[in-house]
């Protein structure tokens, strides 16, 4: 389970940027998690739970969690497509040069705070 690696490390950059800002209360935070990044966004959220009860500045923050969608460039033919649907191999000329664009994220989008 990776999701708690995951958490800690997002909520050490949460603590560092609340330090640089000054505040002392983190009232939500929003993570962007792609489709296709091996998250498992169940498992980040009891995660997630777990471990902010044991900060004082994230004890009572609400997350919200959204879901980046994956898309693939061919490079044969220049078509983008759902990368979950079809794989690495495109759906238009059947090429496997292709490229994943988006959806392997995992990002902190914004941090709420006094």
């Amino acid at each position: 389970m990776h999701e708690l690696g995951v958490v800690f490390a997002a909520m050490d950059t949460i603590e560092d940027v609340a330090r640089e800002n000054e505040l002392t209360r983190i009232s939500s935070v929003t993570m962007c998690l792609g489709e296709v990044s091996g998250i498992l966004e169940d498992y980040f959220v009891d995660c997630w739970k777990w471990a902010q009860q044991k900060s004082d500045l994230l004890r009572d923050s609400t997350l919200e969690v959204e879901r980046i969608k994956a898309v693939t460039v061919c490079n044969a033919c220049g078509h983008t497509y759902e990368t979950v649907r079809y794989g690495r191999t495109c759906p238009s000329c059947g090429s496997d040069q292709t490229v994943l664009l988006r959806g392997n994220e995992c990002e902190i989008k914004q941090i709420e705070g006094c």
